[in-house]
C-alpha cells in the first residue's frame, strides 16, 4: 500500500510539475506575442516595397495566371513633416494597414531618392537641381508637379487610376480606398460614393 501511495505521489507530482510548467510556458508565450506585436507597431504594419519589388510581385501574379493587385505609391521626402505624420497617423492606423496589405502592393517612393530604377525599358535617374533635386520616375508620376505627400493609385496594369496630393486623414483616406480597390469608380461618381460609405459604416469614422 505504502508503495502505491508513494507511485500515486509521484504521479501527482509529475503532473503538477508539467502543469506548472505549461502554464510558466503559456505565460512566456504570451509576453513574447506581445513584446512581437509592440516590434510591429514600432516599426509598422504596412508591408512597404521598393517600386521594383511590387511591379516583381505583380508580375509574378500575371505569369502565373492571376489578378494582380493594384499598386498604391507614397511619393515622399526626407524633410516633408506632413509626410510623416500621414504615416504615423493613416498608414499605421489599424483600419488602415490591413486593408492597404491584402488590396494593394504598397510602395513607399522618396522623390529625391539617388538610386535609379528601371522600369518599362527605362532607367529613371536621380537630377539634381538646386540644393536637392529630384528623381525622374517621382517626377513622372507626379506629371511634375512636385508637391508631398502625394499618393499614387496604378491599376492592375500598371496604369494611372488617380493621382491625390496633400495630407488625408483616416476617414477620407479609408473612403478612397475602398472606393478604389473595390472598382466603385466604374459605377459610382466619388461624391456618391462618399455619401453612402458614410451611411454604411455610421460611427465608425475614427479621430
Amino acid at each position: 500500500i505504502m508503495n502505491r501511495n508513494l507511485l500515486f505521489l509521484g504521479i501527482f507530482a509529475a503532473l503538477f510539475l508539467f502543469a506548472l510548467g505549461f502554464g510558466i510556458q503559456s505565460v512566456a508565450l504570451a509576453q513574447v506575442n506581445q513584446q512581437n506585436q509592440q516590434l510591429r507597431q514600432t516599426h509598422g504594419n504596412v508591408k512597404w516595397m521598393t517600386f521594383e519589388e511590387a511591379i516583381a510581385a505583380r508580375d509574378r501574379e500575371v505569369k502565373a495566371g492571376r489578378k494582380p493587385k493594384k499598386i498604391f505609391i507614397d511619393i515622399y521626402t526626407d524633410w516633408c513633416g506632413w509626410c510623416k505624420k500621414m504615416d504615423k497617423e493613416t498608414f499605421e492606423h489599424p483600419l488602415i494597414a490591413p486593408y492597404l496589405n491584402k488590396h494593394f502592393y504598397p510602395v513607399k517612393l522618396n522623390a529625391e531618392q539617388r538610386e535609379e530604377i528601371k522600369f518599362s525599358g527605362h532607367t529613371f535617374k536621380f537630377v539634381a537641381q538646386g540644393a536637392r533635386g529630384y528623381h525622374e520616375l517621382a517626377a513622372s508620376l507626379l506629371d511634375g508637379k512636385m508637391s508631398y505627400p502625394t499618393v499614387i493609385f496604378l491599376n492592375e496594369d500598371v496604369q494611372l487610376l488617380q493621382r491625390i496630393p496633400g495630407y488625408l486623414d483616416v476617414p477620407t483616406f479609408d473612403t478612397i480606398l475602398h472606393y478604389l480597390a473595390e472598382e466603385h469608380y466604374k459605377t459610382v461618381p466619388w461624391a456618391d460614393f462618399q455619401r453612402q460609405y458614410a451611411q454604411r459604416k455610421p460611427g465608425t469614422n475614427p479621430k
